[in-house]
């Protein structure tokens, strides 16, 4: 079964810095993206950083400049460097796998538990 561990959550005042983590392991032949999703309260959940291929990057235009996402391949793991954070980073972040299972032709997307995020003073 595959699973996705995140960590590196907490609360952190405005203008400082976390670094979130998240490891896929299970039967997955490859993977195509890895990435990062979060949800405040009261709000849909939004994409906020991917990385496909391994190499491509994407932001969203809310976190661009600030935050920087990065993997490595050979633990199936991506990071998400968030600099400078703002109380309105204050969310649940969701990791978020597209992954190829044994045996299928089908990627699959695959999610973590959930990790908060709490930007105050």
């Amino acid at each position: 079964q595959v699973q996705l561990v995140e960590s590196g959550g907490g609360l952190v005042q405005p203008g400082e810095s976390l670094r979130l983590s998240c490891a896929a392991s299970g039967p997955l032949s490859s993977i195509y993206a890895m990435g990062w999703y979060r949800q405040a309260p009261g709000k849909q959940r939004e994409q906020v950083a991917m990385l496909t291929s391994g190499t491509n990057t994407k932001y969203a235009d809310s976190v661009a400049g600030r935050f920087s996402i990065s993997g490595e391949n050979a633990k199936n793991t991506v990071y998400l460097r968030m600099n400078n954070l703002k109380p309105e980073d204050t969310a649940v972040y969701y990791c978020y796998v597209a992954g190829l299972p044994l045996n299928s032709e089908w990627y699959v997307d695959y999610w973590g538990q959930g990790t908060q995020v709490t930007v105050s003073t």
